[in-house]
């Protein structure tokens, strides 16, 4: 079954940064693939830094690796936030995911958020 993320009107969903060590495939519309570095993530979407800017508004299918296994997904592409020599870091926000790989998401996040308040690290998300 599908998931739909919904985010909760008054409370933003815990965000998770990943600094630049998660590579993410992104598949456009059209077929054409690129890379991205996933540097932010939650339950409800996330930020990806590309070497060129995604449409805004464009449907993308998303996919990095997590400890707990791959996350694949559809998402919106939304308005770059900000240009650097590195190329352009750009929102996304979660539209469909699977079950699994919802719960595969879930359960990464929830375990850098329980190291993160014990003052450790995590690896939760791999660097590959």
């Amino acid at each position: 079954m599908t998931h739909f993320p919904q985010p909760h009107p008054s409370r933003r969903a815990a965000r998770v940064q990943l600094g630049d060590s998660v590579l993410a495939a992104i598949r456009l519309e059209d077929g054409r693939r690129t890379k991205a570095k996933l540097t932010t993530i939650s339950v409800t979407g996330g930020l990806l830094r590309l070497a060129q800017c995604l449409g805004q508004g464009d449907f993308v299918e998303v996919a990095f690796q997590t400890q707990a296994g791959p996350v694949h997904a559809m998402a919106e592409v939304l308005s770059p936030m900000q240009k650097t020599a590195e190329g352009v870091l750009q929102a996304f926000r979660f539209v469909a995911i699977e079950d699994d790989d919802h719960r595969r998401l879930r359960t990464s996040l929830d375990h850098v958020v329980d190291r993160s308040s014990l003052g450790l690290k995590s690896s939760a998300f791999t660097t590959h």
